[in-house]
């Protein structure tokens, strides 16, 4: 007989999961796992399995190089990127959702747990509308779901919208029942943002007040989070680096490969106080670009395309309904390029740009705060930001063929409307995928009450 310490929940969980540990040792230790055990004991011991004939020790201690608390169950640091995965589930017995879950999904119920933790679990009481792509079956599940008979039972709708019932919320605790009928979107590989357990946050803390937090962040994380990871964030490493009870509070976004200077709040009050200050354009913002090319001086207008998904598309020209982009670089100085060292580190992506001597780093006022603004409009000047695989691929063809851009200086006269279609739907696929952790972009300086508060972030990685 397998003899299994009662502290084997503390194994990693991937290693259980994942691992080429034969199956039917991972349903014994899933059969531990599943029982619990008191939580003083579940991060102090290794575990010990029989694996082809040998035995191997799992150490499952914290090991984050700066001894801030890591999470450890959700295959902490992996060194391989899992293919995304959402399982889209309609209850059909009433109970527990995390129960519901790892039976549905035939998932280990920690993992599971796991998962609402990082807040991968979504639910609806009413079946979303399916998209276009989805299939005969999953259409036919949505009509059997939201028909009137069907509704009629359901004490958890009335007075309720359809739309209403609808809307879409986190599963916040493992217990929570579901009903018949209730719709689940299950992230089962949430992205992961591994380089919050390398970064030490202390360092990164540039001033602490009453009433928030300012943070000079670093590349290849997380604000606030994302729509199925809220627990590999800035605000929660923030703020156990400082030891603060309460949770910390995001007042504005950067991209997760953007580093640079973010506001956290402290309370509620000056959460909403930033907000009107943000809206009322009272807090300035300076970033650093470092682009893949020279970039004049003075006020540069673009127009973007209201979306909710990326890339953003830009037009030269006012087109009705898009959205004023305006930036003003204040400088723009010639630099060598990153060594290749430096590149390795931050996993920079050349994407085949021809010349790679020297970069331009360009000091900008950001005079509308658009989501990947500096990103797109650099781009379309014909200067992307160094390692943005995102933007950089499209810029690439647009120096070899400046046709190719449907809302550049040099775009084609379309024949008809199909014709403009295709190729705003051809330009759109030029564009590439994010990246991994930085591009050539820092939040370098950000003030407000007429600078009377102004924060700077420190060197940026390139320097």
């Amino acid at each position: 007989m397998l003899e299994i310490p009662v502290t084997i929940f503390t194994i990693n969980f991937a290693q259980i999961y994942t691992s080429n540990i034969p199956l039917s040792h991972r349903k014994l230790a899933n059969h531990y796992l599943t029982r619990g055990t008191p939580a003083n004991l579940r991060r102090t011991f290794p575990v010990t399995l029989c694996e082809k004939g040998k035995w191997v020790t799992v150490d499952s201690s914290p090991s984050s190089i700066h001894g801030y608390p890591e999470y450890d169950r959700l295959f902490p640091r992996r060194s391989t990127v899992q293919p995304p995965r959402v399982e889209h589930v309609v209850v059909l017995e009433e109970g527990p959702v995390c129960d519901y879950i790892s039976r549905t999904l035939d998932l280990p119920p920690l993992y599971v747990a796991d998962l609402i933790r990082f807040g991968a679990v979504h639910y609806a009481l009413v079946h979303p509308e399916p998209p276009a792509i989805a299939t005969l079956e999953e259409i036919k599940v949505y009509e059997k779901f939201t028909s009137p008979a069907m509704l009629r039972h359901r004490q958890s709708i009335k007075g309720k919208t359809f739309r209403e019932a609808q809307k879409t919320f986190r599963i916040t605790h493992a217990g929570d029942i579901v009903e018949v009928g209730t719709y689940l979107r299950v992230y089962v590989h949430p992205r992961r943002f591994p380089r919050c357990y390398e970064v030490d946050w202390k360092s990164r803390i540039v001033a602490v007040t009453g009433s928030y937090v300012v943070l000079d962040k670093p590349a290849g994380t997380s604000v606030g989070g994302t729509s199925n990871n809220i627990e590999e964030t800035c605000v929660n490493f923030a703020a156990r680096a400082l030891g603060l009870r309460n949770s910390l509070m995001t007042t504005h976004q950067i991209d997760n490969c953007t580093e640079g200077c973010v506001v956290l709040a402290r309370t509620e009050k000056f959460s909403s106080v930033f907000h009107g200050m943000i809206r009322e354009k009272l807090v300035k913002k300076l970033y650093l670009a470092l682009a893949t090319a020279p970039v004049s001086c003075g006020v540069i207008t673009h127009y973007m395309r209201p979306a909710k998904l990326a890339p953003r598309i830009i037009s030269e020209d006012y087109v009705e309904g898009w959205q004023l982009c305006q930036l003003e670089v204040l400088e723009c100085n010639k630099v060598p390029w990153p060594k290749s060292v430096i590149e390795a580190k931050y996993q920079i992506e050349d994407c085949g740009w021809p010349v790679k001597k020297y970069a331009y780093e360009c000091k900008i006022n950001l005079l509308t705060g658009r989501t990947h603004q500096i990103r797109a409009q650099l781009a379309s000047c014909g200067a992307p930001l160094l390692g943005d695989s995102m933007y950089m691929p499209a810029a690439l063809e647009e120096l070899i063929d400046p046709r190719v851009n449907p809302f550049g200086k040099r775009k084609r006269k379309y024949s008809c409307d199909d014709d403009k279609r295709i190729a705003i739907e051809k330009w759109i696929s030029l564009h590439g995928k994010e990246p991994s952790i930085a591009i050539g972009l820092q939040a370098c300086q950000i003030s407000w009450d007429n600078d009377v508060q102004i924060y700077k972030s420190g060197l940026p990685w390139w320097r």
